[in-house]
């Protein structure tokens, strides 16, 4: 008797085992990825919004004043600020990434 129910839990074992290797993985979907950082840039009304987003952007630059002239200047003529206190310009487009100096440098910061 004690070997009847051996063969019988290894048949158990195998059929739940052939069970779950027919089960994909795309029966069982993915959680949703809960969105990382800020968004990558922020649209702006030039008359009211444009102070608050440059503060922020320029909040870490080392020369906050030339920092946040430039930053006005391209909010008010681009109507947009990236996200963040660097980098994420092409978020803003042509206007915000191709606008130079007169030192070819880029102006908006």
């Amino acid at each position: 008797m004690a070997m009847a129910l051996g063969k019988l839990a290894v048949a158990a074992l195998v059929a739940s085992l052939l069970l779950l290797s027919t089960i994909k993985a795309a029966d069982f979907p993915a959680p949703a990825a809960a969105p990382l950082g800020p968004p990558p840039h922020n649209i702006v009304d030039p008359s009211k919004d444009c102070g608050w987003a440059c503060n922020l952007r320029c909040s870490a630059n080392s020369r906050q004043n030339l920092c946040s002239r430039a930053c006005l200047k391209c909010c008010s003529v681009c109507r947009c600020v990236p996200a963040g206190t660097a980098g994420n310009k092409e978020t803003c487009g042509k206007c915000y990434t191709d606008w130079t100096t007169h030192g070819n440098k880029t102006k908006c910061p």
